[in-house]
């Protein structure tokens, strides 16, 4: 979405809705969501591209690779389909993350052993060392981008999102036939990462590994 409708001047947006209206015509538009969720997606991107080059560049860590370091190192061993869901990935993504993982001795997949066609994944060490060194770096870097907010306003944004994560998550099982995701279990933790990945799993309640 255009960085038009996430302007901090009231006439840049203004403009940016004139023009969108001389495009489109006079099909009835929510302007609030479109620059609500256009901030949210800019938000993330900036937040996202800042962090992976301030402090997982230094770690030749991707942000995927960040993020199962520390679901597993949080959580436990983690089965793959769980792992994917948790990082915000496809399979095929996790499998390339996990061989890179391996190959640095960071992590380690072996078979369920209550169900050989299951695949558990473990925090090496090694993976181990690397994640606590470099998370609370990480987590300095969340209070540095976050530094204009009060710390009233850091909790009601968290609310805010939680709330729209929430109903997307929601209509999306609702759409899905009332089904779980992923194996049958629903989501519980969207993809996220880092401390503010914390909290969005906490909120979301824990999953066993082995469920």
């Amino acid at each position: 979405m255009s960085r038009r409708l996430a302007a901090d001047s009231p006439t840049d947006l203004v403009q940016a809705e004139r023009d969108i209206r001389t495009r489109i015509g006079g099909q009835p538009l929510d302007f609030a969501a479109m620059a609500a969720v256009s901030n949210i997606y800019r938000a993330a991107n900036v937040i996202r591209n800042r962090l992976e080059r301030q402090i997982l560049a230094g770690e030749d860590l991707s942000w995927a690779a960040f993020t199962v370091l520390f679901v597993l190192w949080i959580w436990g061993d983690q089965q793959t389909r769980h792992l994917a869901d948790e990082a915000g990935v496809t399979k095929g993504t996790l499998t390339g993350v996990l061989k890179t993982l391996e190959k640095r001795g960071l992590t380690r997949r072996r078979a369920h052993e209550a169900d050989g066609r299951l695949v558990l994944v473990s925090l090496e060490s090694k993976g181990a060392a690397v994640i606590e060194r470099l998370f609370p770096a990480f987590n300095m870097g969340e209070a540095s981008v976050s530094n204009g907010l009060t710390e009233e306003e850091k909790h009601q944004l968290a609310r805010l999102l939680r709330k729209i994560i929430r109903s997307v998550e929601g209509s999306g099982r609702a759409d899905n036939g009332g089904r779980a995701d992923n194996g049958g279990r629903a989501q519980g933790r969207s993809a996220a990462s880092g401390g503010g990945l914390a909290a969005s799993r906490a909120a979301g309640g824990q999953r066993a590994s082995n469920s």
